[in-house]
């Protein structure tokens, strides 16, 4: 299986025209706005840059699952003009929508994202804004002067435009952050009830799990990603699936690294942090199921070196997809995952 860390080096090269916005666009709700001459205008801040609009934006590019799936919750499906690189199959409940929007399994060229012709571009991930990824469409400041609003769903946020993953700030790394963007993106977008909706429900789902997990114990969990090269790929502290493991009652054994979200260690660091249960990390197409996971378990489970880890003795290598470690709607969803994982029998039904 591929990782992202091996995905992500697929070449993009995004840029963006200015652009005229049709006079049919919806229009927004009442919240949080300032008067203009002659309109409305809607200011949300997102990792430390101010977004303004006038008028929803109406030809939305979503880059990254994370990204698309926030797009559909929020019901601007019909607004799409492109999705670009899944990382598995969409939640169910998007997968109608997403069938009928333009999808690019590779990120955009250049050329295909200027026919496109966006005029808000949301990222599931820094790198598309970075300076040093080869994935970069330029900063976010060199994108706003051509008529072009941009996002970054803010558990990403870096310390400052044009970093990437080495400065996410920890601070940005919790549930409450995707309530914001959620919120802050239906303001800006013209859906305000539908993103309160999604909150709530996300809210409530974890709630319940909390309830249902708070007396347990808490056992270890490491988030791994076997490489052809014999190393590994595990999830640091700063990346969102350490708060999703926290949520459904674990902890992450690697919660204390946190120069990157992914990192690289030799199977004897594994060794010695010996987690009590691990997750894959499986990744990167737009059909993978949990099921496209398995081989990544057998490889795990199969290791010869890794055969004294707590998890292998136990039978405790669970098949998990990249996508579910995705700060994003799909966060209730996975941390309900983990969650049966870790303590299977304790959810409320």
């Amino acid at each position: 299986m591929t990782t992202r860390n091996d995905a992500c080096a697929k070449t993009l090269a995004l840029l963006a025209l200015p652009l005229l916005i049709a006079s049919c666009a919806p229009s927004l709700g009442a919240a949080g706005n300032t008067e203009a001459t002659g309109s409305t205008t809607y200011t949300r801040s997102n990792c430390g840059i101010d977004v303004t609009v006038t008028e929803p934006p109406h030809r939305i590019y979503a880059a990254y699952q994370p990204a698309i799936e926030v797009a559909h919750a929020l019901g601007v499906s019909d607004r799409l003009v492109g999705t670009a690189y899944l990382d598995s199959e969409v939640l169910p409940e998007h997968s109608s929508a997403q069938g009928a929007v333009p999808y690019a399994e590779a990120l955009p060229s250049r050329d295909e994202l200027l026919a496109a012709q966006p005029d808000f571009i949301l990222s599931g991930f820094n790198g598309v804004f970075s300076e040093s990824s080869s994935s970069s469409v330029g900063t976010r400041a060199s994108l706003a002067p051509l008529g072009i609003s941009t996002w970054i769903l803010s558990p990403l946020c870096p310390s400052a435009d044009g970093l990437a993953d080495e400065a996410i700030d920890p601070a940005t790394v919790t549930f409450d952050s995707i309530y914001a963007d959620l919120r802050d993106l239906g303001a800006l977008w013209g859906t305000p009830e539908q993103a309160d909706a999604v909150v709530s429900d996300m809210q409530d789902r974890l709630a319940s799990i909390a309830a249902s997990v708070e007396d347990a114990a808490r056992p270890t969990v490491a988030v791994v990603s076997p490489r052809a090269d014999g190393t590994l790929g595990i999830a640091s502290g700063t990346d969102f699936v350490t708060r999703i493991i926290e949520a459904a009652g674990g902890t992450n054994v690697f919660a204390d690294l946190s120069s990157k979200r992914n990192i690289t260690i030799g199977e004897e660091e594994l060794l010695a942090r010996d987690p009590d249960v691990i997750l894959t990390s499986t990744c990167c197409d737009a059909s993978y199921t949990e099921q496209d996971a398995l081989p990544d378990v057998a490889r795990l489970r199969d290791n010869p070196a890794l055969a004294t880890l707590t998890a292998v003795r136990e039978d405790q290598v669970h098949p998990f997809l990249f996508a579910d470690r995705a700060a994003s709607v799909r966060a209730a969803s996975a941390t309900e995952k983990v969650a049966a994982i870790l303590h299977p029998g304790l959810l409320e039904e």
